[in-house]
């Protein structure tokens, strides 16, 4: 990708610069020619320039937070198949011990095949990584190299302060480009969105969305707030499916997977080296989208649905007040709690409307 990117950035640098030049040209025998007052053949050499020290990043702009973050992002290649850099994505410095957060996509491929993982800081510095864990359900995953011990870690927030409308700012190495800055606001909340290409790498994210430009490469980087902090984590675009393998570039709809799931996933896998999720044992139909609750289906044999009652043919209709439309926003709304809480269904069967409260229980993945 990045090898076919730069001939363009090249060949878009190279005409601008012949045009300028020709232009600059043409204008400055103009000037001569005509005796235009206040030219000076001298060019800059012949007049007084005044040298000021930069204005300082205003704090809460998007200067001040890229100033800040800059040092905390990496970018990330992860070498599948004998393909050097067969994937490229980003992530961000966890804490001093050497730890980074990015998607599992960017690695998963590389974790199958063994391959080498390497990280790449602001300045250049190369560390190799080892992957300490990851959890396909969610999209996340731990590194660890020991040289970046010295990086400064990110600090982390909460989405759960976020307001549609807030200003964000997204980090990461879209196209192979590092460090790469772009700034947008929160378009949405809550937003239930799966992501995966085969039925066991799924991901159903209960995503910030957001108009930030976010593109192939961005995936592990944080998304940041106007005060600094790590609200989220680069996962997903929204495309039109007409470019390359799918992917059509930014279309100014992105998510992030919050950054509280992000907390709770990277310690289950720090302590323990694997990560957990909720389930309840059942199955609901996740084929429509955009209805008035989620169908069960079946409720299996020894299950948290079954002993909370569920049946099948129930349509559950929202979770803990919030409302669900479908299966997927189902699915999204279990996996934004954890293991072991007890949350309140509301049911429809048979013409009546149930509250069920359901206690989690939990796989791994």
């Amino acid at each position: 990708m990045p090898a076919a990117l730069w001939p363009v950035v090249c060949a878009l640098a190279l005409v601008v610069g012949v045009v300028g030049g020709v232009f600059g040209s043409a204008a400055y025998e103009s000037v001569l020619n005509a005796q235009h007052p206040g030219s000076v053949r001298s060019g800059l050499a012949g007049v007084d320039t005044v040298s000021t020290p930069p204005l300082s990043a205003r704090k809460g702009s998007v200067a001040a937070v890229a100033q800040s973050m800059l040092p905390s992002t990496v970018q990330i290649s992860a070498e599948y198949a004998g393909q050097k850099g067969g994937a490229t994505g980003s992530g961000f410095v966890l804490d001093r011990q050497g730890h980074v957060i990015t998607n599992n996509h960017v690695v998963a491929d590389a974790a199958s095949d063994d391959g080498p993982i390497e990280i790449v800081d602001q300045d250049g510095n190369r560390y190799e990584a080892t992957l300490v864990g990851r959890s396909p359900v969610y999209d996340l995953a731990v590194l660890y190299a020991d040289g970046i011990r010295q990086l400064k870690p990110a600090p982390l927030g909460a989405s759960q302060a976020l307001r549609v409308g807030d200003g964000v700012v997204a980090f990461g190495s879209p196209l192979g480009l590092s460090s790469t800055v772009t700034a947008g606001i929160v378009s949405a909340l809550h937003r239930p969105v799966t992501t995966g290409d085969s039925a066991s790498e799924s991901s159903y994210i209960n995503a910030v969305q957001t108009d930030a430009a976010i593109n192939p490469g961005n995936s592990g980087g944080p998304l940041v707030n106007l005060r600094g902090q790590v609200v989220g984590v680069n996962s997903a675009i929204a495309t039109t499916g007409s470019g390359t393998d799918g992917e059509s570039g930014n279309i100014g709809v992105g998510f992030a997977i919050p950054i509280e799931q992000v907390e709770v996933t990277a310690d289950q896998i720090l302590r323990t080296g694997e990560a957990r999720y909720p389930v309840i044992g059942a199955q609901v139909r996740t084929g429509e989208e955009g209805g008035t609750g989620a169908q069960v289906t079946r409720v299996l044999h020894g299950t948290p649905a079954e002993r909370a009652g569920l049946e099948d043919g129930d349509v559950i209709t929202a979770v803990d007040g919030r409302r669900v439309t479908d299966g997927i926003a189902l699915i999204v709304a279990i996996r934004a709690h954890q293991p072991g809480e007890t949350v309140r269904f509301t049911v429809e069967r048979d013409g009546d409307q149930l509250k069920v409260p359901v206690t989690l229980g939990s796989e791994v993945g």
